[in-house]
């Protein structure tokens, strides 16, 4: 089987990145192309040789359209998804699902009731790393978790290779904590292995934008468990890493070197085998696709990413207490 995709915008700087695996995958192929920028859309679709499509109805109405890429601005997710859903393609889209969580509600619906496959790109939940970090939390070498923290970072804002389109708001819904901070979110949320009971956040602007570009996000646990959640677009060297913490121990990996550390009490660091991601979103979307089956633990942690990002949205956007 030969899966026959869209393309539904170019806005998202990982647009491409799919293109390219949908190019390259055996399975895949890609027949249209539909972007809310008809000059870039166009673009794209004579770089790929396919249909470009200026009215979105008109793409979901092909024959030769199985599934649908959504890379469009976050805040049109709602529209351009329940659309595609609507007209029986399968979705596989960017993080967040939507800004606000009755947002995604409608869309999981129009996914459910269109029997479709709804999917988001959350790479790191595939990554190797966090199969033996859950391989370790599911032995309890950590006795009671106390503390997560993840950070995610990148320059982007401060190097100038990062869009100017991602720091308007009517489009992204947020700065540095709810696009690049998404990841370090759901992998928190997946190590905690519940949703929190309250979310703190608080935004720097560094280079002055209209959206955070240096963020913070504390998740409280009714239980006294915490997870640090750091992201931005301002420090061009930070390394990607993870910390666990428990009563009986610690593991930490990326700090910074790839690699993964677990020491517990009385005994001494000692490295663990970190096995291979098991692959792409993408690769994943596409199996599941044509198998006829389900990734219900993205889709679950894709909603309690978006209730976790509107949270920390809105504590982020008060103003803290003055000394």
């Amino acid at each position: 089987m030969t899966l026959r995709l869209a393309i539904l915008s170019f806005w998202h700087v990982h647009a491409r990145d799919y293109t390219r695996q949908a190019r390259e995958h055996p399975d895949t192929e890609i027949t249209a192309v539909w972007d809310e920028d008809p000059a870039r859309g166009r673009g794209w679709a004579d770089e790929l040789g396919v249909h470009f499509h200026p009215d979105l109805g008109g793409l979901l109405a092909r024959d030769d359209v199985d599934a649908a890429v959504v890379t469009c601005p976050t805040t049109a997710h709602r529209e351009v998804i329940t659309a595609a859903a609507a007209a029986g393609k399968h979705i596989f889209t960017e993080k967040v699902l939507a800004p606000t969580p009755a947002e995604c509600a409608e869309i999981s619906a129009a996914a459910e009731k269109s029997g479709v496959a709804l999917m988001l790109a959350l790479p790191r939940l595939y990554e190797g790393y966090t199969a033996a970090v859950r391989q370790v939390l599911a032995a309890g070498e950590l006795g009671r978790l106390t503390l997560v923290r993840v950070r995610l970072a990148h320059g982007g804002a401060v190097e100038g290779w990062l869009p100017e389109h991602f720091y308007d708001p009517a489009a992204t819904g947020g700065g540095a904590l709810i696009d690049l901070g998404c990841h370090p979110m759901y992998l928190a949320r997946l190590f905690l292995g519940r949703m929190p009971e309250t979310v703190t956040a608080t935004f720097g602007h560094v280079t002055e934008r209209a959206v955070d570009d240096n963020a913070v996000a504390v998740l409280r646990c009714a239980d006294g468990a915490l997870a640090v959640v750091e992201a931005s677009f301002t420090t061009p060297v930070s390394p990607f890493s993870i910390e666990l913490h428990g009563t009986e121990g610690s593991l930490v990996y990326g700090t910074p070197e790839p690699r993964l550390l677990l020491r517990r009490t009385g005994g001494d660091w000692r490295e663990l085998p970190v096995p291979q991601a098991t692959g792409t979103p993408f690769d994943h979307f596409v199996r599941h696709v044509i198998e006829g089956t389900r990734d219900e633990e993205n889709l679950a942690l894709g909603l309690d990413l978006t209730r976790l990002m509107a949270a920390a949205t809105r504590s982020g956007l008060e103003e803290g207490s003055p000394l």
